[in-house]
């Protein structure tokens, strides 16, 4: 094994690729011969553990090892995998080189680690090649690299040879992308050792557009927007408003999961990482996949300048915008800075033009090309709503007339009138006991 790796070129340096070094460790040290036993067979422990992590991380099932080796492929960003993201196979003399190393995974993926084990007297490699994972909640592991993994895994377990893993590998490079990218939906900002970092948001709600009840002109307009987005037509940064609780956050995350098939990928922003906005963008502009930066319940306060980097990352620096990325923002404001009546009177406050500091404020939200008003629902709309939602669970047996009478109770000591409050109350009914439930029969 330590030789078919030693000759890889593309794939060489896999930030991954631990276990499959130190695998490769131990065949050299067995076949060099005098060697400790004990210790080897403790080194092969210590990667069948890491082998056992990796794979309740993400849900891998059945031959662990070859998940593990095809998780490697998908997740290797290398100047290869990044062009057959954009373009699919090519030819030209990387070709070459990308066959010479998928022969050596194709060696690897069949590999007989039988003569190892009666060696050694282990029988670990025959366990872990028809493992049976204990059945997990989607929650409890990644399952978007999962089951992407699994794809790949089943494709290359039919490939007859260099030429069929070239063609498997480079389709799935096109259709879903490589590394964190391709096999992620959404990712957060972190900063480890003063390097701005994207890191995957694993465990994001999978609600889709269907189940936001009314508002069907806002989804409309939000919908129409990154429809042309992820088609690679103009489209606009979108400003989503309106009172707490209406459902803008929600038609965000819907659109994610809507959209993610087609190429579309979200980042998360809080106010105090606007300065490295530019260093974020920086990351992504050039790959084959469009960004939403997407900024939760988004307003400031008079004292804050966190807006100064929003504008000139939105519209107004030296660099421009790549056209793959695209800011989303929720807020319960329509102005997103917080406004005085001192803001409305020149000579005020000892500032001669002080309508000029408002225009400077308010010039941020007219960076946002749409915007979409979420109002709070009428009472009727808000029934609607709990009906709507109720008829969902099966464990609620209330009457139309008597979960408008209960919610009409609810929503007056739990914040008022809004979708929020509406689902909160059917949580509500749909978590109590069974004998407790109103209207069981």
């Amino acid at each position: 094994m330590h030789k078919e790796i030693s000759k890889l070129v593309i794939y060489r340096n896999m930030e991954n690729g631990s276990i499959l070094y130190e695998m490769a460790e131990v065949y050299r040290k067995v076949e060099a011969g005098g060697f400790q036993k004990e210790e080897v067979i403790s080194n092969i422990y210590q990667q069948i553990n890491e082998l056992l992590t990796i794979a309740t991380k993400y849900g891998f099932d059945k031959n662990l090892w070859r998940n593990y080796l095809s998780f490697l492929l998908a997740t290797h960003e290398n100047p290869f995998s990044i062009v057959s993201e954009k373009a699919g196979a090519r030819e030209g003399s990387v070709k070459k080189f990308a066959l010479q190393d998928f022969q050596i995974f194709h060696t690897l993926f069949h590999y007989d680690f039988s003569g190892l084990e009666k060696k050694l007297n282990l029988n670990c490699f025959e366990i872990i090649n028809e493992y049976h994972a204990i059945e997990k909640k989607e929650r409890c592991y990644n399952k978007n690299v999962s089951d992407r993994v699994q794809e790949l895994t089943h494709g290359l377990e039919n490939a007859g040879g260099a030429e069929d893993f070239y063609q498997v590998v480079t389709d799935f490079y096109k259709k879903y992308g490589v590394g964190k990218f391709g096999l992620n939906k959404a990712f957060r900002i972190e900063q480890t050792e003063g390097k701005v970092l994207l890191s995957p948001i694993t465990n994001t709600d999978q609600v889709v557009l269907k189940d936001l009840i009314g508002y069907e002109i806002q989804k409309k307009k939000l919908i129409e927007n990154t429809e042309a987005f992820v088609a690679g037509e103009k489209a606009n940064n979108v400003l989503l408003f309106g009172d707490s609780g209406t459902g803008k956050s929600t038609c965000i995350k819907a659109v994610l999961n809507e959209y993610y098939g087609k190429g579309l990928r979200m980042i998360e922003v809080y106010k105090h990482q606007f300065q490295e906005l530019t260093a974020v963008i920086q990351q992504i502009k050039d790959r084959n996949y469009r960004f939403v930066i997407y900024m939760d319940d988004l307003s400031f306060e008079e004292f804050e300048i966190e807006y100064k980097y929003l504008k000139a990352v939105i519209e107004g620096g030296l660099e421009t915008k790549p056209d793959n990325v695209l800011i989303y923002a929720t807020s319960n404001r329509r102005h997103l800075i917080r406004e005085t009546w001192g803001d409305r009177n020149d000579g005020t406050n000892g500032e001669l033009h002080r309508s000029e500091t408002m225009q400077e404020k308010l010039s941020l939200v007219n960076r946002f090309g749409v915007s979409i008003n979420f109002s709070k629902p009428t009472q009727k709309e808000f029934f609607e709503i709990v009906i709507a939602l109720a008829r969902r669970n099966n464990n609620i047996h209330l009457s139309e007339e008597e979960l408008c009478k209960e919610a009409n109770k609810w929503e007056l000591s739990h914040g008022g009138i809004s979708g929020r409050t509406a689902q909160q109350f059917i949580n509500y009914l749909a978590g109590k006991k069974a004998g407790d439930v109103y209207g069981k029969e």
